[in-house]
């Protein structure tokens, strides 16, 4: 039934460029900056990370939906990002642990959904020409009216986006009775973060993104921890503030995606908005440290400067991108403060990575 009620719909370029596709049933438009992810599995807990906030995400595997969705399994409360294209879509599936269908998941939180589009053409098209915004809509009558509000579109460059996904109030996650406790400053966290923390007898207390460090400092942590998020990391100057106090307190400190980012804006060291960016479960990074390969999970379009970050006097180089050698993690000389362009905590993705949490442990103990 649905595939025969479904609406012809389109995704329109910010230059004007149009792909046409199909609706899966979900009606409306949707503007934001569009993204594409090569990731073979993990479409849930891509659509629900927090740092995908205001993007529509184009997914290039061909088929999504295929093995539902499992509650558990979701990076955050609510779906992120801000429309969805995809090849083919699945609106049954067959995984017997899958508790709902990726239709009736995406309908429950009304995201415009659009398939049949040639998501080969427009993943090509977007290599070459950057990231842009864009709108994806099934009103195609409203072309008009549709350019104009895709112009009116911010752009992703200079807008603060972790005030929209942060937490409104302070939490805990975890055992309070674990050895160690970790004040994180949320600027869009993903669970799989903190349940790797927890596993490690940390007990943390999740603070929203405009926290003072007074206040999280008042709770007695033995570390900090600043997350990753959407977004571009130079308008969170009273993030930037806390994370150079959270370095100056001599406590560890880690940081993930923004969280790296905002540490080195704290440290004076300038980022910058990328072609593309990153976002893929496969990304090949090298430990300059340990000399071994590391296969990573990111997500992230903007990075810090490589020359900037060589050339400061108390910063360590110690991860490299290896596609295009770009910054993807630093530590300090002589503080215990470190941080990485990538998720350790993956989710989707590999665990070749999670020795950082153990990392972070290892400085707090010692």
């Amino acid at each position: 039934m649905k595939y025969q009620t479904r609406k012809k719909a389109f995704v329109l370029l910010a230059d004007g460029t149009k792909f046409y596709g199909k609706s899966i049933g979900i009606e409306g438009s949707a503007f934001g900056e569009i993204c594409f992810n090569t990731g073979m599995t993990g479409y849930q807990e891509i659509f629900t990370d927090p740092s995908y906030h205001g993007q529509i995400m184009v997914t290039t595997n061909t088929h999504i939906g295929n093995y539902g969705i499992l509650e558990e399994e979701s990076q955050s409360s609510q779906i992120s990002i801000a429309g969805l294209i995809v090849k083919e879509f699945s609106f049954s599936y067959s995984r017997p642990a899958g508790e709902t269908s990726l239709f009736d998941f995406l309908q429950k939180q009304n995201l415009v959904t659009i398939s049949d589009v040639d998501t080969r053409a427009l993943v090509n098209y977007i290599r070459e020409h950057g990231a842009m915004n864009a709108v994806i809509s099934t009103e195609i009558e409203r072309e008009e009216a549709l350019i104009k509000e895709l112009q009116n579109t911010p752009s992703m460059e200079g807008l603060e986006l972790a005030s929209q996904v942060s937490t409104k109030e302070a939490y805990t996650f975890g055992d309070p009775e674990a050895t160690y406790k970790i004040a994180a400053l949320d600027l869009g966290i993903k669970r799989n973060i903190l349940k790797h923390m927890a596993s490690r007898d940390l007990f943390i207390k999740v603070f929203p993104y405009d926290t003072s460090f007074e206040t999280m400092a008042a709770w007695n942590p033995d570390g900090y921890f600043i997350s990753n998020g959407p977004g571009d990391p130079q308008p969170l100057l009273s993030a930037q503030k806390v994370a150079k106090q959270m370095i100056e307190s001599d406590k560890p400190v880690f940081g993930i995606c923004l969280g790296h980012q905002i540490i080195a804006l704290a440290l004076d060291i300038p980022t910058f908005k990328m072609f593309n960016g990153h976002r893929g479960i496969n990304h090949p990074v090298k430990n300059i440290l340990t000399g071994r390969g590391e296969i990573t999970s990111q997500n992230h379009g903007f990075a810090v400067e490589m020359e900037a970050a060589k050339s400061h006097p108390e910063v360590e180089i110690t991860h490299i991108h290896l596609n295009d050698q770009t910054l993807a993690g630093m530590q300090l000389k002589n503080k215990k403060c470190f941080s990485v362009q990538y998720h350790p905590e993956a989710g989707p993705g590999t665990n070749d990575s999670i020795y950082l949490f153990d990392q972070f442990k290892a400085l707090i103990e010692n």
